[in-house]
């Protein structure tokens, strides 16, 4: 992927940061403690994001799709936010496996420190791109492979990386009360990611399905 850093240069310390801390992982250690796989042979890491399988090359960063047919938008292969989310999470993460509990963003640990900002950033912004257009939802969250589940006037439960779960969640609107929304976490995202990771898990998944849409 050819990156244009002077285009964006908010993202240009942090990303490189990144970089440069992937570079000095232990990939079987990472493989281990994460569960994504690793092939030793190839060096590349195998991750999911939002319904498509991406190779990682290790030690220098690199990414594309695992099915080079594919020419669909991918937020791994474009998206600086989500390259370095997936850094982050094979730097600090942990694998686990969920409960089938899910909770909102204020029940994780420094979730009510940010709020109020997760709220206008992923929530809000949730209810008014789909409150009241539930047919393209629907089609966008078909398209990354989502299930459909039984709350809301309609709801669907996604992954959105390796074995770690969203669920979506609409009501619409009316003349009386504007579209809402809510937006849950597996509880095993809390290995995972830290609060403000999952701001940016709200902020990849809505922009994708803007795009699938």
């Amino acid at each position: 992927m050819s990156i244009d850093y002077e285009k964006d240069n908010k993202t240009r310390i942090p990303f490189e940061y990144y970089k440069q801390e992937y570079a000095k992982l232990d990939p079987l250690e990472v493989s281990k403690r994460t569960h994504i796989p690793y092939d030793e042979k190839r060096q590349i890491f195998t991750m999911r994001m939002m319904g498509k399988e991406y190779e990682l090359s290790f030690p220098e960063f690199s990414v594309k799709k695992a099915d080079e047919t594919d020419t669909e938008y991918g937020a791994l292969e474009t998206e600086y936010a989500a390259q370095i989310l997936a850094i982050r999470y094979l730097l600090r993460g942990t694998a686990a496996d969920s409960t089938g509990n899910f909770k909102t963003y204020r029940d994780f640990p420094w979730g009510e420190t940010y709020f109020r900002q997760f709220y206008g950033r992923c929530i809000m912004r949730l209810a008014f791109s789909y409150g009241n257009k539930q047919d393209l939802f629907e089609s966008a969250m078909e398209k990354i492979k989502a299930k459909k589940i039984e709350s809301g006037d309609t709801a669907y439960e996604f992954e959105f990386m390796n074995n770690l779960y969203v669920r979506f969640i609409l009501w619409a609107g009316d003349e009386e009360f504007p579209p809402s929304a809510q937006i849950l976490f597996a509880d095993n995202m809390s290995l995972a990611f830290e609060a403000e990771d999952l701001a940016v898990v709200g902020d990849i998944s809505i922009g994708t399905l803007k795009k699938m849409a």
